[in-house]
């Protein structure tokens, strides 16, 4: 496989065509070698417009849905960043080309290792991952500037919100099968906040996300 050609045709016929416009970010692309994220089994699969099974039940999110949630966010150099579920590391690197500073939390500690090897491999100093339940944030860093969820949830946690900072982004993938809506949550003002929807996808939901309540008569 000729990986350049591979990385040039994803930003080209799958990011482009989902209003990923942002240079910076379609520079990124090519500057976050994203083969380098993925298990070595799957590596001619690392451009495919899939999600991408990185073990314990656990898979990359499409390239084009990263690539739009990170443009949407408008990531600064001065921004401190979390990170909910890092997987392979991927999105945690291309949030620590922009960010000063990222932290992502993984449930499975096994995965923790794996986005701790890819990150050191890949040359990142800009971000740490930590073991623990993501959804609750992580109150050590709070607040954030940009909190990214990379999955989905059916409903967004209270504690994730409140670690937002006044001005900050939130990136979501909000709602159950088969109807889920990818947000942004920017914080207005204390306790208070405003959403706007990009597009309806459908993306796995978190380990451990919580269930939206029940109603029985």
């Amino acid at each position: 496989m000729n990986i350049e050609q591979a990385r040039f045709n994803m930003v080209e016929q799958q990011i482009r065509p989902w209003d990923v416009l942002d240079a910076s970010v379609l520079d990124l692309l090519f500057a976050v070698k994203r083969e380098e994220f993925v298990p070595a089994a799957s590596r001619d699969l690392a451009f495919a417009d899939l999600e991408l099974p990185i073990g314990h039940g656990q898979v990359m999110l499409q390239p084009k849905l990263e690539a739009r949630l990170l443009q949407e966010l408008a990531v600064k150099k001065t921004d401190k960043a979390l990170e909910v579920g890092a997987g392979s590391g991927y999105m945690a690197a291309l949030l620590a080309a922009k960010a000063a500073q990222v932290t992502t939390i993984e449930i499975n500690p096994e995965l923790a290792k794996t986005a701790t090897a890819n990150l050191k491999a890949a040359g990142v100093a800009n971000a740490r991952v930590e073991v623990g339940d993501g959804l609750q944030g992580w109150s050590a860093g709070a607040p954030y500037d940009v909190i990214v969820v990379s999955g989905s949830v059916p409903v967004l946690p209270e504690a994730l919100l409140a670690q937002l900072k006044v001005g900050g982004r939130l990136a979501a993938i909000v709602g159950t099968a088969p109807v889920m809506e990818a947000q942004i949550i920017t914080c207005t003002a204390p306790h208070t906040y405003s959403t706007l929807n990009l597009f309806e996808t459908v993306a796995p939901a978190l380990q451990g996300a919580p269930q939206p309540s029940t109603f029985s008569f």
